[in-house]
């Protein structure tokens, strides 16, 4: 009898712990061969002709692959790096190893489920299935109290129902050793030259160098807790940090349940609280689940609306150099430049700004997000930006989105109350 081989395609997902396609390939297949493409779709530029993934983002993705291949080795395995289409080479990698099947997470954004239907149809050219799974989301969607198509478009009541009448699953167990077939050329992880950018200059004054992988995720979400283990519920002036886990969540090298878990066991040890980073966790399926449920809808305005977004070219320019004249937005502008990160409230003030007082379209500076920052998300990003610009229907309004009056600086008009960025 000829062995199973499942070919397990890795995107957002770069960890071997809680990873279900991981798992499933372990406990279905003879043989497992983990594949991750650097797709060229991302490294072209953008209509502003700037990378689509800046050099910042790109190191940590770089870092982040090269972790998984170790902690893949580390059990057994290997992980085959390419450059190129995934619809050309997958199918390649599948006929070259006689695969049976290939295994991946489920997008939701346009371009990233655009690449899985191409994908999807070169696989089925050779008559081989790609079997899709849901790892993104803290509830699952077989456990929500609702169909897709049924979601509340408004967060509060996704958050209240979601909340009372489902369960978060437990961690999936970590595969304690994989067999691989013999793989004849695992290639070379490329270098940013080779993605046609340019090294990252860090700037000395930041407190933020990320650093890529599963293992400084999981390193960072052990520092949090013991940078906050002597605060108490109650204690006057208390505040908990921010974890700054927002990089490897997005690119999946730690996963919502493990977070969710360790500030559930957290909170019952110590009995500190971390109530932001729950329903910082929840915004980001809420985003999610609007995308599976509306697509592109969820972030398009609707044809009866006045767009009064006006092409400026001088006025994006100064607002992307932080050079606009008001303070609190060319320094924040100037951190995002430096770093790849900003905080939440940073991200609100600067985006409300571009939208509402520079009266530019809201995509162009998603697009410009998009390139810089280390810890972008498809769905939260263009997710909040449409929010934030009006256009779609996510009520109980999380900012406060309005004209600056006059004399009013750009954070006086963000709502007081604003969700952890983790």
């Amino acid at each position: 009898m000829s062995e199973r081989t499942i070919l397990v395609w890795f995107r957002n997902d770069l960890r071997i712990h809680d990873n279900e396609i991981l798992l499933e390939a372990v406990r279905k297949a003879d043989k497992i061969l983990p594949v991750y493409c650097f797709d060229p779709f991302y490294f072209r530029q953008n209509p502003s002709g700037n990378p689509k993934t800046g050099n910042i983002r790109a190191r940590f993705l770089i870092e982040s692959v090269a972790n998984l291949r170790k902690n893949l080795q580390n059990i057994g395995g290997e992980l085959i790096v390419r450059v190129g289409n995934p619809a050309e080479l997958l199918p390649q990698l599948a006929e070259e190893y006689h695969v049976s099947e290939v295994y991946h997470h489920r997008e939701v954004a346009r371009e990233e489920t655009d690449i899985s239907e191409q994908v999807e149809a070169a696989l089925w050219k050779i008559r081989l299935n790609l079997k899709h799974f849901i790892g993104h989301t803290l509830y699952h969607k077989e456990d929500l109290p609702f169909p897709i198509k049924d979601i509340p478009d408004s967060f509060a009541v996704f958050k209240k129902k979601a909340e009372r009448d489902s369960n978060v699953r437990p961690c999936l167990d970590t595969p304690e050793h994989l067999s691989i077939p013999e793989i004849s050329e695992a290639g070379e992880i490329p270098t940013l030259q080779t993605l046609g950018l340019t090294e990252p200059v860090d700037d000395p004054r930041s407190v933020n160098r990320f650093v890529g992988g599963e293992d400084e995720a999981l390193a960072q979400l052990a520092r949090f807790f013991e940078e906050n283990s002597h605060l108490v519920i109650g204690k006057k002036g208390a505040q908990v940090n921010l974890s700054r886990l927002s990089p490897w969540i997005a690119l999946g090298c730690i996963s919502l349940r493990k977070v969710y878990w360790e500030v559930v066991k957290h909170q019952q040890l110590n009995n500190t609280q971390y109530g932001n980073i729950l329903l910082d966790l929840l915004w980001r399926d809420y985003f999610r689940f609007m995308f599976k449920k509306h697509g592109q809808k969820f972030i398009a305005r609707k044809d009866s609306e006045d767009n009064t977004a006006i092409e400026n070219d001088a006025l994006f320019e100064s607002w992307k150099n932080g050079s606009t004249g008001v303070p609190i937005v060319d320094a924040i502008m100037h951190e995002l430049n430096a770093t790849g990160y900003i905080s939440s409230q940073s991200r609100q003030i600067t985006a409300v700004f571009l939208v509402n007082e520079l009266k530019i379209d809201w995509k162009k500076g998603a697009a410009y997000f998009e390139e810089k920052l280390v810890d972008y998300s498809p769905a939260s990003n263009w997710g909040n930006w449409a929010f934030i610009a009006g256009v779609n229907d996510a009520r109980e309004s999380r900012y406060q989105v309005a004209a600056l009056p006059e004399n009013t600086s750009p954070s006086g008009y963000i709502d007081t109350w604003l969700p952890a960025l983790i």
